[in-house]
């Protein structure tokens, strides 16, 4: 069943209403495996390092947010339905993941790739409409120029079409390193499919970067914080300290013991 679900979920995300190195012909159809395809060749890629506008007008480089994972969703701003519904539970699954991995651990990037009406005001008044007041939130656009590289490096596939436009429903996350680490598609994802390879990336801590004790408490987390289907959201999972627990007393006990008992053969021996 899980199975189904995954490739009816690939399959579905491609045809959304919402132009690029990664566009397709529209007078040949869009070809749902194909975008797929294009979609998960970019894994791997060095993130481009193109320079776009935030909705205040003020230059970024995307290798400027380097220093964390980030999350990249592409949208268009005239889409009135798919592209905020999208956003809405992007931001949802952001509040639930960032409850598992702490604030401040990853950024979220909302690109507008409609050149001729995705201005830093149009990102300004969609970032408005949603309600997203997030400072680790960037809403950037960009010239057509940047946005071809973009699009085309990050598999991100699109087309105009009478609604607008059809693309690939997409999330991108992309490492510390700036390289893209995973694709995440459908509009309505389960929350596993974001928060997984964020913990992956939020928590893997080489040693030779840090001190093994200064790494713990985020090793504590990877392995305690869990995804709770019944309530849909991720909770710290306590089993393992009381498994811990339970092993010392163990342990406490029968050392007490063994002491106890060598302790008494040595008096025996003695008298």
């Amino acid at each position: 069943m899980t199975v189904v679900r995954l490739g009816a979920a690939f399959m579905m995300a491609v045809l959304l209403p919402v132009s690029a190195l990664a566009q397709v012909d529209s007078e040949a159809g869009y070809d749902a495996e194909a975008a797929l395809a294009i979609s998960q060749a970019a894994v791997g890629n060095p993130l481009a390092d193109v320079s776009l506008t935030d909705s205040a007008g003020r230059s970024v480089r995307l290798s400027e947010l380097g220093d964390k994972p980030v999350l990249i969703s592409m949208i268009f701003t005239s889409c009135y339905h798919v592209c905020p519904a999208i956003t809405r539970h992007l931001a949802n699954a952001v509040e639930a993941a960032r409850d598992a991995l702490g604030e401040g651990s990853f950024r979220i990037v909302t690109v507008g790739f409609d050149t001729p009406n995705d201005s830093p005001q149009a990102m300004a008044a969609f970032a408005r409409r949603l309600k997203i007041r997030d400072p680790d939130w960037l809403f950037l656009s960009g010239d057509a120029a940047s946005m071809k590289q973009l699009t085309g490096n990050l598999g991100f596939v699109y087309f105009p079409s009478p609604r607008g436009f059809d693309h690939i429903n997409q999330v991108t996350v992309v490492d510390r390193d700036g390289v893209i680490y995973r694709q995440v598609y459908g509009a309505d994802f389960d929350l596993p499919w974001l928060v997984e390879p964020l913990k992956e990336l939020v928590f893997d801590t080489p040693a030779a970067d840090r001190h093994v004790f200064s790494g713990l408490a985020d090793r504590v987390r990877l392995f305690c914080t869990v995804y709770d289907p019944t309530t849909g959201l991720y909770r710290f999972d306590y089993s393992l300290f009381v498994g811990m627990a339970v092993g010392a007393l163990v342990l406490l006990v029968f050392g007490g013991w063994f002491v106890r008992e060598t302790w008494r053969a040595r008096r025996q021996g003695q008298g």
